[in-house]
């Protein structure tokens, strides 16, 4: 996926469909992406747009399902530059919109339906803990928990998966359950790999 941006002095209106609004990019204070969010939802004539995800993550304790902004520090709002621009601004959360000097990026209406269609109409995408032979994985559980290893097979109906692990010196291959392991990749790239 391509981030399409065009650039609009401060001096010009923004180029869009209704020749003055646009979808912006806002930087947030740091995890309150979600606090911005509700406080520009309540504005007039602001529309806000902020993706997110739910994957599960290792914790000291357990494996705990976690909710993540998919753009951490940022959310996109569409709303009238000449209008809005000081309110939103200065909306709680909201650190900034984002800007280079006296250029105003906007983000193109095909971005933001692309990345909408991604993640889904509630802008919350789960992320499956589904495993595949190859997938590198960490265990979180029980006396292997910290070692990595490599799935072998898949056992969907025992909701077992077997891996290959390296034990005093040669791999062996161990069968665990599905809710022991997790995959070591990068959640958010999961979900621009399709």
């Amino acid at each position: 996926m391509s981030l399409v941006l065009e650039y609009i002095p401060t001096a010009r209106r923004v180029a869009t469909e209704n020749k003055s609004a646009g979808w912006f990019c806002l930087r947030t204070q740091p995890k309150h992406e979600h606090f911005a969010a509700a406080h520009l939802r309540k504005m007039d004539q602001v529309e806000v747009f902020l993706p997110r995800i739910r994957f599960k993550r290792s914790t000291r304790q357990a494996l705990v399902w976690v909710t993540e902004a998919l753009f951490p520090g940022y959310l996109f709002a569409r709303f009238d530059w000449d209008l809005r621009l000081r309110q939103v601004q200065c909306a709680r959360g909201v650190r900034d919109i984002v800007h280079f000097g006296e250029n105003w990026p906007v983000i193109s209406e095909s971005t933001i339906h692309e990345l909408r269609e991604t993640v889904g109409t509630t802008e919350l995408h789960t992320l499956s803990q589904e495993f595949s032979p190859g997938d590198a994985v960490h265990c979180v559980d029980g006396s292997l928990r910290g070692l990595r290893a490599i799935v072998s097979r898949v056992m969907p109906g025992r909701k077992r998966v077997e891996v290959l692990m390296e034990l005093l010196g040669r791999k062996t291959g161990i069968e665990l359950t599905v809710g022991s392991l997790i995959k070591e990749s990068d959640a958010r790239t999961e979900l621009f790999r399709r």
